[in-house]
């Protein structure tokens, strides 16, 4: 009999060393509990017996039980690295087991090449809906929705009409160059560019050069510069002139055009879709003594905004930003809590999945009651102390040492009885 109650012994000294030992080898896994060996002796007893003479049949792995308690949090520059200060879990839904949900206090997040918002194991980060304030529209687990980053924000609109006014020098020379050719500076005295926008949104570069043509005469006090304007290589016309004549009046005001022109319709190279534009030179458009000089340029296009950022703030709201400057709150990070979450299945991978012994999760929100607070650009490390589990290694391997040693004797005994004649 106490061949089998120093196995047990012994058994149970084993389990907790391999305990110990996979809690060390994950001190710095991200979001890890480490677990505690429970053990239980073993009685075998009947009505009949004396309670005075009962002797214990061994030990029994009662439980290896997770701690839960908080591990060091370290800041980080990543602005999906999230930490929950308290209590709570986060909720990842893996992309391949259907609807199952699974839970982990592992905040290190990232961007898959579909845009979603995953944990190092490609699960997705779940969130609830909000509306354009950020108030949470739906809640309970089966609402919740993968966050997923959106490549783009907003409606595009295609220029329309572009304002340009600049001054240009009353002593200007007539260039050299004859023929004007926008890839020979000695053709043109000046050009500008302006940004304008497709149908779709791209940005397109008008390039606009100025030509002196004439300057103030005896009989003519006027003095003109020709306009010729570009998209890209495509060069604009209107009414299939291939550029647009500007007159200046002795004192530098331009008495021509009075108006906006409107160039002839044409294609970008980067959309399918044909675009008018206008040009306008305004009131403000001068020729003077100074230098060249742009006073203002605009246009009605609208481009469409590219993913610049994202950041999680205190509350859990989730929110992109864009070039064009808009901002997008897609989401709010979900907390999970249990009754029991020593009562969670290990998946591995600092996840963990709902049992009958954990409970159903109860959700909520960062910083509700129950719930810990959530820190953006932090991490959760594991809770793992080294200094206390290396103390008990140390009374581990004494115990399962004991045990063998109790074993030993337990042979010795039993030689002795094999060699009595």
């Amino acid at each position: 009999m106490s061949f089998y109650t120093s196995l047990s012994g012994l058994t149970a000294a084993q389990t907790d060393l391999a305990t110990i030992s996979h809690n060390l080898a994950n001190v710095g896994t991200n979001g890890f509990k480490k677990s505690r060996s429970e053990f239980a002796d073993v009685i075998a007893s009947s009505v009949g017996t004396n309670p005075n003479q009962a002797v214990g049949s061994g030990t029994v792995v009662k439980a290896n039980r997770q701690q839960f308690s908080q591990g060091n949090l370290v800041q980080t520059q990543s602005a999906l690295d999230i930490a929950i200060s308290g209590d709570g879990f986060f909720a990842v839904k893996p992309k391949l087991d259907g609807g199952a949900v699974n839970f982990t206090r592992n905040g290190s997040y990232l961007v898959d090449a579909n845009r979603y918002v995953v944990d190092g194991q490609g699960a997705h980060l779940q969130a609830y809906p909000v509306d354009g304030s950020g108030a949470v529209v739906a809640s309970g687990l089966s609402s919740a929705v993968s966050v997923r980053l959106p490549a783009t924000s907003g409606t595009p609109v295609a220029t329309q009409n572009v304002g340009l006014s600049v001054n240009l020098p009353a002593g200007g020379a007539i260039p050299a160059t004859a023929t004007f050719n926008r890839f020979d500076p000695s053709s043109y005295n000046q050009s500008v560019q302006t940004t304008i926008y497709d149908s779709v949104g791209n940005a397109q570069t008008l390039t606009t050069y100025f030509k002196r043509e004439t300057v103030p005469t005896g009989g003519s006090p006027n003095s003109t510069w020709s306009a010729h304007s570009f998209v890209g290589d495509q060069a604009l016309t209107s009414g299939g002139a291939a550029a647009i004549t500007l007159t200046f009046d002795a004192s530098g005001v331009l008495t021509a055009p009075t108006t906006a022109t409107t160039f002839d319709a044409f294609t970008p190279a980067s959309s399918p879709n044909p675009q008018v534009v206008a040009l306008n030179f305004g009131t403000a458009t001068t020729q003077l003594g100074a230098p060249f000089d742009v006073a203002a340029t605009s246009q009605d296009g609208v481009a469409v905004g590219q993913l610049q950022g994202v950041t999680i703030d205190s509350e859990g709201l989730i929110k992109a930003s864009f070039s064009n400057g808009e901002t997008q709150t897609l989401g709010k990070v979900l907390l999970a809590n249990f009754a029991n979450p020593s009562g969670l299945r290990q998946l591995g991978s600092s996840s963990w999945s709902a049992t009958g012994l954990s409970g159903d999760p109860v959700l909520g929100e960062p910083g509700a009651n129950g719930f810990g607070n959530l820190l953006s650009g932090t991490i959760e490390r594991s809770n793992v102390d080294t200094t206390e589990e290396l103390v008990a290694l140390i009374s581990a391997q004494r115990n399962f040492q004991a045990n063998a040693k109790a074993l030993e004797t337990d042979k010795a005994i039993a030689q002795t009885i094999f060699n009595i004649q």
